[in-house]
């Protein structure tokens, strides 16, 4: 779909067209399940994010002004309605099975060592953590993930660099005591 097409869908919906908030929820529930379980770490958490995240977009889209892309204004909902969901359940995002965002076909050592970066980065604070996946996994620039989050640009980058920070240390600890 073009941006225009998109434009006009958004705006159907906004004006109240159950066809068109559905048509739009259809064609961004898979980048919104991508967002949910890139912040949690774990499917059915993530279905649960996501569901109702789809319930916070038919509340909230009037909110959309098109300041931004979409997609950015819809990775903060996500990830906001994420923070509420964990809050809320008095639980905090662990990841079960985040080898599946890897790499599938890793073996031994590779799979080993990529369990331990994933369960790394779900430790790290919720700044840097969130700051970490929108620009290393979905290939935002830092300004845009400084949209989405509600930061300066700058911030994004600092989060960024403490998070590069510490878990290179803590993974040069681990080669260095085994």
């Amino acid at each position: 779909m073009s941006k225009n097409e998109d434009r006009e869908l958004i705006k159907r919906a906004q004006s109240g067209d159950a066809g068109a908030f559905e048509a739009l929820a259809n064609q961004y529930y898979e980048t919104m399940f991508k967002m949910a379980y890139k912040f949690c770490g774990n499917r059915p958490d993530a279905e649960d994010i996501t569901q109702e995240s789809c319930i916070r977009l038919a509340r909230g889209l009037h909110s959309f002004k098109g300041d931004s892309a979409f997609t950015s204004w819809l990775y903060r909902l996500v990830i906001n309605t994420g923070k509420d969901w964990y809050k809320s359940n008095n639980r905090h995002p662990k990841s079960d099975d985040g080898l599946e965002t890897v790499q599938v076909s890793a073996k031994g050592e590779d799979q080993l060592y990529a369990k331990q970066v994933i369960a790394a980065v779900y430790e790290l604070p919720e700044g840097e953590r969130d700051a970490l996946l929108l620009v290393m996994s979905e290939g935002l620039s830092h300004k845009e993930a400084g949209q989405i989050l509600g930061c300066k640009e700058s911030t994004i980058s600092w989060r960024i660099h403490e998070a590069r920070k510490k878990l290179g240390a803590l993974f040069e600890k681990e080669q260095k005591y085994g």
